[in-house]
């Protein structure tokens, strides 16, 4: 499985790669990591490698996490891989969505939390064919009731 982390950030990009590093046993195949620094080079080498998965830093700068994912979600030919943002704010959910993120977790992010919900979305996308994003976001209050 092929796996693009995107991130400015070297020790984000290291850490992103740990937790997604732990599904390799359950998932029971080899993962294999691309890295770029920003969105800019995240979107080019997600239209040239196609990758499985991207995880994404939102700060990743110049294009950001945001703009790669919508770049390529309406793309000529789309992306259909497992599309996951880490954000720094929760505010910022909504732009996770627009973008057509597959799922978005706020930092600090819980490693085992990432890793559990990276092996479901490529779980679901090796069975289901996507046909439209598959938003569950994670790590956030669901309603006013809960972030009171």
């Amino acid at each position: 499985m092929e796996v693009l982390l995107v991130s400015p950030d070297v020790r984000s990009r290291q850490l992103m790669a740990l937790a997604v590093r732990s599904i390799e046993r359950r998932l029971g195949e080899e993962i294999r990591f691309r890295a770029a620094r920003n969105g800019e080079l995240g979107t080019w080498a997600a239209l040239r490698e196609r990758p499985d998965m991207i995880v994404a830093d939102e700060i990743a700068s110049r294009e950001g996490a945001f703009g790669l994912a919508r770049t390529l979600r309406d793309h000529a030919e789309p992306y259909t891989g497992v599309i996951v943002i880490l954000l720094d704010r929760k505010h910022d959910a909504w732009l996770a969505r627009w973008s057509g993120a597959d799922a978005w977790f706020v930092k600090p992010v819980d490693p085992f939390e990432l890793a559990d919900r990276l092996l479901e979305l490529v779980t679901e996308s090796k069975t289901e064919p996507r046909t439209e994003p598959r938003n569950e976001p994670r790590n956030e209050p669901r309603n006013e009731k809960e972030s009171a």
